[in-house]
């Protein structure tokens, strides 16, 4: 089944907070941003929708406005290995796009989504005509870069529940208050992106009940911000 797609004048306000606040555009300024992604289409995926296949041409990269994409690769024997979940607000396929070739992993819709593709035909051509557009890529992608790298000093110093946590937070507006995210149906999924098994995910879950967290099935309600971020600086046992 193929995705419907719209075009990117159906953008509201939020699509476009979204695309202010990713690394890959920070540093483009709100004039390139808008060349960059004129003719570019917003894609919507059903759950368990393929968006690429591992072998595809890399001709594209995308943007999450809305849900969760799941990268996985399948094993000689049939089964399927979750390398990375990417949420809104996060970019995908960029770096093989920018060298050139075919997509080493495939890509899944995990939850109902929306996606921003940009294709890279007409970014070549936007480099070309203006030269500050590839200056600005260069630091947008080092930004990129940078928040990666955060994550993975996330995951090194952060107690599972803390980790739990912090994602939660990454994933709501907001300092204070309460506060409700909408996971992927498949939490193994989240577990698996924040290097996890899905039992200690679980219990994970359960430790944060204690500040304010409820968890029911893919919803889940935060009572209070503030006191989470607080509870990520706590002295936790791992």
């Amino acid at each position: 089944m193929e995705p419907k797609v719209t075009r990117v004048g159906g953008l509201d306000r939020r699509d476009w907070a979204v695309i202010a606040a990713c690394p890959m555009f920070m540093d483009m300024g709100e004039a390139l941003t808008e060349r960059l992604i004129g003719e570019g289409a917003v894609r919507h995926y059903e759950r368990g929708q393929s968006i690429f296949m591992e072998g595809d041409r890399a001709e594209a990269f995308y943007l999450i406005l809305d849900g969760w994409v799941k990268l996985f690769r399948l094993t000689p024997d049939g089964d399927e290995a979750v390398l990375h979940v990417f949420a809104a607000g996060e970019t995908f396929a960029e770096a093989v796009v920018f060298l050139g070739g075919r997509f080493p992993a495939s890509t899944e819709a995990a939850s109902k989504c929306r996606l921003l593709r940009i294709d890279m035909a007409h970014l070549r051509r936007l480099i070309s005509e203006h030269r500050e557009t590839a200056f600005a890529m260069m630091a947008s992608i080092a930004r990129h870069t940078e928040m990666l790298t955060g994550q993975v000093e996330i995951l090194k110093v952060l107690t599972a529940p803390q980790r739990v946590a912090d994602f939660f937070l990454s994933q709501a507006t907001g300092h204070r208050g309460p506060a409700r995210i909408v996971l992927p149906h498949d939490k193994h999924l989240i577990a698996k992106r924040l290097g996890m098994t899905p039992e200690s995910f679980s219990r994970a879950l359960a430790r944060l009940h204690a500040e304010g967290v409820a968890v029911e099935r893919e919803v889940v309600d935060i009572a209070e911000l503030s006191r989470l971020r607080a509870f990520l600086s706590e002295d936790e046992v791992a």
